[in-house]
């Protein structure tokens, strides 16, 4: 994949802010990955959120279906899935040592108003007493709009820091 990737936009976060947003999609590349790293958040045990952007805002309408299955080392596998939300939750945060959330997310049909937007997620999440968590499923914006970025925030309180990082896929 060495050179297939072509970095479009970065927020390296490093004192607390509410939210973060990724732009600059548009219809060069057909299909746009977001890499997360070291997300914390400033509130302990608290969801991670995701958006898309129309015109550089968060679409906080109720049209986000999710589905997915979470892998956990301290218990069984599980599936979770939900319809009609504000938002996606991606995984947990919290304030403890070595609590942690990467991830990484493939973004689909963003720039074509006549489609649903939908992305593929993979977050892997360090919580609180070592227990690890991944989770691989999508999403959909149930919308048929062009949309030019994703945003990031949590269900309370601040990100603390992170690094956030758009790319497109050459075609």
């Amino acid at each position: 994949m060495s050179g297939s990737l072509i970095k479009i936009d970065e927020e390296i976060v490093t004192s607390a802010v509410a939210s973060v947003t990724l732009t600059g999609i548009d219809s060069t590349y057909d299909v746009y990955m977001v890499q997360y790293n070291n997300v914390t958040g400033t509130t302990d045990n608290q969801g991670f959120r995701t958006r898309v952007t129309v015109s550089g805002t968060a679409d906080s309408t109720a049209n986000y279906d999710v589905a997915y299955k979470r892998l956990r080392t301290d218990t069984t596998f599980n599936n979770i899935s939900a319809t009609n939300e504000t938002s996606i939750t991606i995984g947990i945060v919290g304030t403890g040592t070595g609590e942690i959330n990467n991830g990484v997310l493939y973004l689909f049909n963003f720039n074509n108003a006549s489609e649903y937007s939908f992305a593929t997620m993979e977050p892997t999440i360090l919580e609180s007493s070592a227990i690890l968590q991944a989770n691989t499923g999508g999403f959909v914006n149930t919308v048929a709009q062009s949309c030019d970025g994703i945003n990031f925030h949590l269900a309370s309180g601040n990100i603390a820091s992170g690094t956030f990082t758009l790319y497109g896929l050459k075609k």
